[in-house]
């Protein structure tokens, strides 16, 4: 996947990507508001394919799987950060959203051109020469996450399978 970054520090919790007081209103309103405490300009800007750069312990704090899907409903297609939040790290799988570990995610410009191979646990970015290596990613998350998700994904395995068989 190819974008340019966005770049944010540590402690990004998930109050901050999805504010409480939207919480209530459709996926696409709430992801207006997306991290405008911290960017205001960022959920009118970012782009389809664009990317999240942060610190340590992205996503920490409450559960809102809002946090994930409001960056996938602006077009964020990864979030690499040198840690996550358990809870946001899992949800973003299971939403879509392909959650990179980097410990050198610091190195990362802010609106820098990059090109990212989970799979191979590679970041790339062009303009700067610099090639980072980060946790590769199970083939079988891109896969859940190129089918959308873990609801559909598990939908198109299940379409596609015979039912079990009983074992004795």
């Amino acid at each position: 996947m190819k974008g340019r970054t966005w770049k944010f520090g540590d402690g990004v919790d998930t109050d901050v990507m999805a504010p409480g007081q939207y919480m209530k209103l459709p996926i696409k309103e709430l992801a207006r508001h997306t991290l405008e405490a911290l960017r205001p300009e960022f959920a009118s800007s970012v782009r389809d394919g664009d990317v999240v750069v942060a610190g340590r312990n992205f996503g920490i704090g409450s559960s809102r799987e809002q946090a994930p899907e409001a960056l996938k409903a602006l077009g964020v297609r990864a979030v690499i950060a040198r840690s996550f939040g358990g809870i946001f790290h899992r949800n973003a799988f299971n939403l879509g959203l392909v959650a990179l570990i980097c410990e050198q995610a610091d190195q990362i410009p802010d609106g820098a051109a990059i090109e990212v191979d989970a799979i191979a646990g590679r970041i790339h970015l062009p303009e700067h020469d610099m090639t980072l290596d980060c946790e590769p990613v199970p083939g079988f998350l891109v896969e859940m996450v190129e089918d959308g998700g873990l609801l559909p994904h598990l939908k198109k395995r299940l379409a596609g399978k015979p039912a079990a068989k009983e074992t004795t």
